[in-house]
């Protein structure tokens, strides 16, 4: 019972937290580059930082197939395989911030 009280919670979070919190920074993003103009594109920092957020993007649909293997108890992954990935947004958020606010190329 304790178990399927866990994978409710999982599903809902990435549900209700985490699928809007990627689409409403997909739309403010979208929304920031409209406003600073396309011609902005040739700055190497901010490829680097869509680059970046594609990766992010990624990774949250990978943990969504993820979540569906575990809630079927069909998981092809180690728990250290699982530590090891949490780390992966961490990463790449301080990659953003660090090339939007420094802008070092």
């Amino acid at each position: 019972e304790k178990k399927e009280t866990f994978k409710i919670m999982e599903r809902r979070l990435f549900l209700y937290i985490m699928n809007p919190a990627m689409i409403l920074s997909w739309i403010f993003g979208i929304l920031l580059i409209h406003s600073i103009g396309l011609e902005n594109f040739t700055y190497l920092w901010l490829q680097l930082k869509l680059v970046m957020v594609f990766f992010l993007t990624v990774y949250h649909f990978f943990l969504f197939l993820c979540l569906n293997n575990l809630s079927q108890n069909n998981s092809k992954y180690s728990p250290k395989f699982y530590r090891i990935i949490n780390e992966i947004p961490t990463l790449l958020l301080i990659g953003i911030i660090f090339v939007v606010v420094f802008k070092p190329l």
